[in-house]
């Protein structure tokens, strides 16, 4: 497992009965995890603390309850990244901290490659990645279909001190952005791309992830570099395994540009007993 233990202003105390307890900055935050299956709460004092806690309905969806008047956001840092936060619908905070460990990965891979990178990042969010990317030196392409997201990104960018780097931000549907690049003649040398499970573009496009993932990354194969740097592909789709991204990335990027596949799961360090949150899984090629 890859384990994103390098944080300092985010911590994961304890999870248990299907959620977790979260410091993020100084604010202590109670979320559903269904990868909580124990029912062992290691940190009792803490449980019942919290600023915030969400509250998923039976019906679906859910609301945060507020125990504390918590800013409207609020900035943590990872390393010299800064990132805003704040807690909104279906429980998530605008950032994932587990990325964390696949920032580093490619970071390095990036200040290490010599040349000029550019980086193409699909279903981008609020830009974790796209700052760390941009920080360790490369040009990179934001694409999200929530424009709401990219707005959000560009806030992380200028927040971290990287509003002077070479990124362009495209709000639009991923697979119509990819078959328009490769239209356009552009390449680029490293991808990194985080598909929902479900979801529709901007126009009501159907995405699922079991019958657009390999054409997708089919179509990523057309705008690639002649020398690529990496590919990274994260999934949180429950029943989705690492070995299909081995599969995926051995059946395209391996078989063309030879290089190294590997997938895992990534996870977060529990403070209150040393175990790990396990919180999907990322499969990666490099050269």
């Amino acid at each position: 497992m890859w384990i994103a233990d390098n944080w300092k202003d985010y911590r994961l105390i304890d999870s248990a009965s299907g959620e977790k307890l979260e410091y993020w900055g100084k604010h202590l935050l109670r979320r559903p995890d269904p990868q909580a299956v124990w029912s062992v709460k290691s940190e009792k004092t803490l449980w019942n603390k919290t600023d915030a806690r969400y509250h998923r309905s039976s019906s679906g969806g859910g609301k945060w309850e507020f125990f504390k008047k918590l800013p409207e956001r609020w900035t943590i840092g990872y390393k010299d990244l800064t990132f805003n936060i704040k807690p909104m619908g279906f429980k998530h905070t605008g950032l994932f901290p587990e990325q964390a460990v696949n920032w580093d990965w490619f970071s390095e891979l990036i200040k290490n490659a010599k040349k000029p990178v550019r980086v193409l990042n699909l279903f981008a969010y609020t830009g974790g990645a796209t700052v760390a990317a941009l920080a360790a030196g490369a040009e990179v392409v934001h694409v999200d279909a929530a424009k709401g997201m990219v707005t959000w990104a560009k806030e992380n960018v200028v927040s971290s001190g990287l509003g002077d780097r070479p990124v362009r931000y495209i709000v639009d549907d991923v697979v119509k952005f990819v078959k328009r690049e490769q239209r356009r003649g552009r390449q680029y040398d490293a991808v990194i791309m985080d598909p929902p499970s479900y979801g529709r573009g901007p126009s009501g496009e159907l995405w699922k992830i079991e019958n657009e993932l390999y054409p997708l990354m089919e179509d990523c194969m057309k705008i690639m570099s002649d020398e690529p740097l990496f590919f990274l592909i994260n999934s949180y789709t429950t029943g989705l395994s690492a070995q299909v991204l081995v599969n995926v990335l051995s059946m395209t990027m391996k078989a063309r540009y030879g290089g190294k596949v590997t997938a895992d799961e990534i996870g977060l360090p529990m403070s209150a007993n040393g175990l790990i949150l396990p919180c999907g899984i990322s499969g990666r090629w490099e050269q």
